[in-house]
């Protein structure tokens, strides 16, 4: 099977026109989400970092 640009093309036109996209309201929306949900793993990331490197200074130091 020889592949063809311009039926890709007219395929690829066909199935974007078959797409139902998203309002202003819910891209908004959902990229609020994704942002808040952004921060919260970041933060709770952070977290876990600053507790697991006290731990191991702490046990550094005690083997000093």
């Amino acid at each position: 099977m020889a592949f063809n640009p311009l039926t890709y093309v007219k395929e690829s036109k066909a199935e974007l026109e078959k797409v139902i996209w998203p309002t202003r309201q819910e891209t908004l929306r959902l990229t609020l989400i994704v942002l808040i949900v952004a921060v919260v793993v970041g933060a709770y990331v952070a977290g876990l970092d600053t507790i697991f490197t006290k731990i191991t200074e702490s046990i550094l130091k005690a083997r000093r």
